[in-house]
Parts: C-alpha cells; sequence; structure tokens
C-alpha cells in the first residue's frame, strides 16, 4: 500500500489529478454518501479543495494547477482516510453545512441535514402561529437546529439542550463560532429534566429515531456517527413516546411542536391511529417530520400514556 500511494503521488500532479484519483478510489472502495455529497465526485472535490485551503466556488483554471509534493501527500492521506476509515466527510473536515450555514463537527454529534432546515427558512409557516420569544432545540447535537432558528428569530432566546455531555460541548463551540451567547445557551439535561422552569413556543427536536434493524444495517460512515444520537429501541420511538408524554408541559399557549422521526414515522401512525399528525411535504427532499400544537398535545393526552396505542410502551 506504502508503494502504490508513493508511486501515485510521483503519478499524480494537479489538482484535477486528485479529484479524478479520490473519485475513482472511492468508488473502488464501495463508500456510502449521504452526509454531505451524494457521489463519489463531488466527496472528492469537496476533501481535495478543503485539504488545499481553496473554496469549492475556485475558477475552473484551479484544477490544472500543479500540487508541491507536501500539498500531495495531505490530500493523498484524507482521501485514503475517508476510503479506508469510512468516516463521513465532515468528521475529516470538522465542517458542514445547514441553512446555510458553517457549523463545526465532530465524532461526538450527527453531521447536520435535517429536512427541519426548511421549515426554519419558511418560519414554521403555516403552522407557528404565534412570534417565538423562547426556542428549544432539543436533542441538539452540534447545535445547527436551534443556531439557524436564532438566525430566524433574532428576538428568540434559544436553548440548546442534549443528553450527552460532549454534544454540549461542541454546540457550545457552535455558539462561540457565530457570537451568539448573549442569544444561545447549550445545556445538558435528559429531555426537560435540566430545564426546571422553561417553557417555550416552539420545541424543534431532531431525537434518536432509528429502529433496531435499520440500526443494524446500516452503512459504515453511518455507524461512524455516535449510537446515542441514532437508536431509539425496537421501533425508534423510545424517546418520542417520552417526549409526547411531557412536551405540553413546556409550551407556552398556541406553542408548536416539530419533531424529526424519518423512517420511523410509519411506526409512530401505528402506534397512535387516532392522532392526526400533520406531516410537511418538503420541496428539498427529506420525510419524516411531524408538527403538533400544544393543545392537540393536551388534547390526545390519553395516547400518550404507556399501554396505549398497539405499541405505546416507552
Amino acid at each position: 500500500m506504502i508503494e502504490r500511494r508513493e508511486s501515485s503521488l510521483h503519478e499524480l500532479a494537479t489538482v484535477l489529478d486528485y479529484i479524478r484519483w479520490g473519485a475513482s478510489r472511492f468508488n473502488e472502495a464501495g463508500l456510502w454518501f449521504g452526509h454531505g455529497t451524494d457521489n463519489a465526485w463531488d466527496e472528492a472535490v469537496l476533501l481535495v479543495m478543503h485539504s488545499l485551503h481553496l473554496p469549492l466556488e475556485s475558477k475552473p483554471e484551479v484544477l490544472q494547477a500543479r500540487l508541491t509534493m507536501e500539498e500531495r501527500r495531505e490530500v493523498m492521506a484524507i482521501l485514503e482516510r475517508r476510503a479506508d476509515e469510512r468516516l463521513p466527510a465532515a468528521y475529516l473536515t470538522h465542517e458542514a453545512h445547514f441553512c446555510g450555514m458553517s457549523f463545526y463537527v465532530d465524532e461526538r454529534v450527527l453531521v447536520p441535514r435535517s429536512p427541519i432546515g426548511e421549515l426554519i427558512r419558511g418560519g414554521f409557516e403555516p403552522w407557528l402561529k404565534v412570534e417565538p420569544l423562547a426556542i428549544l432545540d432539543l436533542c441538539c447535537g452540534s447545535g445547527c437546529i436551534g443556531i439557524a432558528c436564532a438566525e430566524a428569530f433574532p428576538d428568540a432566546r434559544v436553548d440548546l439542550s442534549d443528553i450527552d455531555a460532549g454534544a454540549v460541548e461542541v454546540a457550545q463551540i457552535n455558539i462561540n463560532r457565530h457570537h451568539l451567547n448573549e442569544q444561545v445557551r447549550a445545556v445538558q439535561s435528559d429531555l426537560f429534566a435540566g430545564l426546571h422552569g422553561c417553557s417555550y413556543e416552539l420545541i424543534v427536536c431532531n431525537p434518536p429515531y432509528v429502529d433496531a434493524r435499520d440500526l443494524a444495517e446500516m452503512p459504515a460512515e453511518f455507524r461512524a456517527e455516535p449510537e446515542i444520537a441514532l437508536g431509539s429501541g425496537d421501533d425508534g420511538l423510545d424517546f418520542t413516546r417520552r417526549l409526547l408524554r411531557e412536551a405540553a408541559d413546556h409550551l407556552q399557549p398556541d406553542g408548536l411542536l416539530v419533531c424529526e422521526v424519518g423512517n420511523s414515522w410509519e411506526a409512530l401512525e401505528r402506534a397512535f391511529p387516532e392522532v392526526p399528525f400533520m406531516w410537511p411535504e418538503f420541496e428539498d427532499g427529506g420525510h419524516g417530520v411531524f408538527v403538533i400544537s400544544r393543545e392537540e398535545l393536551l388534547a390526545y393526552r390519553q395516547y400518550w400514556e404507556p399501554g396505549t396505542g398497539d405499541q405505546g410502551q416507552g
């Protein structure tokens, strides 16, 4: 492998050479994409340009620029790590984008990719009936959802909450990065346990929701993400059941809960067939996000109790 790498370093000279080589290497390795790009070529472009400290929108002439030997080794190293370790590219660059904003990420948090970003850009219309003064990003991970909400609603106080101390540390890095310490805070909390006395007009949650079967069958790139942020019981709804039971107590009148459950949306509908969950449609792709008002949470509270519904254990 070392001899092959050294030979490639002398044979490959330009930026385009390394993009082409990286894409071929990724296809050969059978990598899985979905953490920012959806194909081997774009992934190679992302990693090569990052390694060279060049913007993705660089002029086409850059592709023919020759690399120094030091640059070649650095580019080759990051491409080989992507192929050999099956890490999402964002963990190698420590950067991901969400709602047009840049966020620091590492292995302590999921790579941002939620379709909730489209709802943020639309101000959660038509479901949000009040101007939010307080917003909670529950299971915040990197904090990308809550920080994007802070940008969309500059007069709102925003809490970022996660059960994992490492995720809270990453969220604080991103609060600092976007200079939002006066508006946004990061709190370690298991659901609402660490948020005593707090109530919100808007709670947005991208919780763990992957069911046991999907978790076991995930490609290596997804298994590189923290399991605590992915798996949630046999049907993926253990956390969501707890959230549905408790959320109304932390919402103001006319408050709104927005929650992503991904592929577990069918299990949620089977578990609570009496509840008219609203499922927004996304122009940019994505699915499995429901919205429900505080008043609806209260009206259907009997169904949230353990033992109700066809799968009501939680």
